[in-house]
C-alpha cells in the first residue's frame, strides 16, 4: 500500500471548497479535504489536493463506496 504524502499546511490554510468558498477540513487519513457545508470530500493524490467537484465524494457515500442504509 502506498505511504499517504502529507499536504503542505501552508497550502491547507488558504485552500477553500470551489463550490461555497467555505474552509475545508483535513482527513489524512481518507487522504481528503471535507467541506461539510457543500456536502463534499476532495481527495489527494501524491500529496496534491483534486479541487474538481466532479472528482469529489459526496459525504453520505460510505468508505466502502456503498450507499448508507
Amino acid at each position: 500500500m502506498n505511504k499517504a504524502k502529507p499536504v503542505d499546511p501552508k497550502l491547507l490554510e488558504i485552500l477553500v471548497c470551489p463550490t461555497t468558498k467555505a474552509p475545508l477540513e483535513y482527513d489524512f487519513e481518507r487522504q481528503e479535504l471535507i467541506s461539510r457545508r457543500a456536502g463534499l470530500a476532495y481527495p489527494i493524490r501524491d500529496g496534491v489536493p483534486i479541487m474538481l467537484p466532479e472528482e469529489a465524494r459526496t459525504l453520505d457515500d460510505t468508505a466502502d463506496g456503498s450507499a448508507k442504509p
